[in-house]
């Protein structure tokens, strides 16, 4: 495989890759360290690919046995880190999408792995029923099962975070007024 090819490869599924990734892990570390093992896996075994239409579901499906067998094997224990903020802009409208975006992100990890591994496929991935099952090794029908039961988890989260979050006003701030 030439190095454009395979720069090409890494530019188009890098990004969902890592998604994936950090979902499953819980801390970036981790996803990095994934989605690069992922790409290293691809270099060394990719051209073995037959149907080079499902190059993303092999390394969606091999990101996610690496994740199992890192598991499995007990190599290193993926820890909940606290992520460090990110520095908000002091345009209030990208704050409240930030603000947004961590509370489904941080409701998303809260989810059971079980469940969150299709959820994420499905709604940040875009992959197709089929897709996941093939993906995660199981059928149609327990990726169907995980859907319905990983939403219902995000839902009780998203809920749990709202009740127990205090309700502050967004309030913009007055101008100074000049004498």
């Amino acid at each position: 495989m030439s190095e454009d090819v395979f720069t090409a490869l890494v530019d188009q599924h890098y990004t969902g890759l890592y998604r994936f990734a950090l979902s499953l892990a819980r801390n970036t570390a981790d996803a990095c360290d994934l989605t690069q093992q992922t790409f290293y896996i691809w270099a060394r075994k990719g051209h073995s690919l037959r149907d080079v239409a499902k190059v993303k579901t092999w390394l969606f499906t091999t990101l996610y046995r690496e994740f199992l067998r890192g598991r499995r094997r007990g190599a290193r224990e993926t820890a909940l880190e606290d992520a460090p903020e990110a520095e908000l802009s002091d345009q209030d409208v990208d704050q409240l999408r930030r603000v947004d975006a961590a509370v489904a992100w941080e409701a998303l990890t809260r989810v059971d792995e079980v469940f969150r591994a299709p959820l994420t496929l499905f709604y940040l991935e875009e992959l197709s029923y089929q897709e996941i099952a093939t993906t995660l090794n199981v059928p149609i029908g327990t990726v169907m099962s995980r859907l319905a039961r990983g939403k219902s988890q995000l839902r009780a989260a998203l809920a749990d975070r709202r009740a127990a979050a205090p309700v502050v006003p967004f309030v913009l701030p007055a101008k100074k007024q000049t004498p």
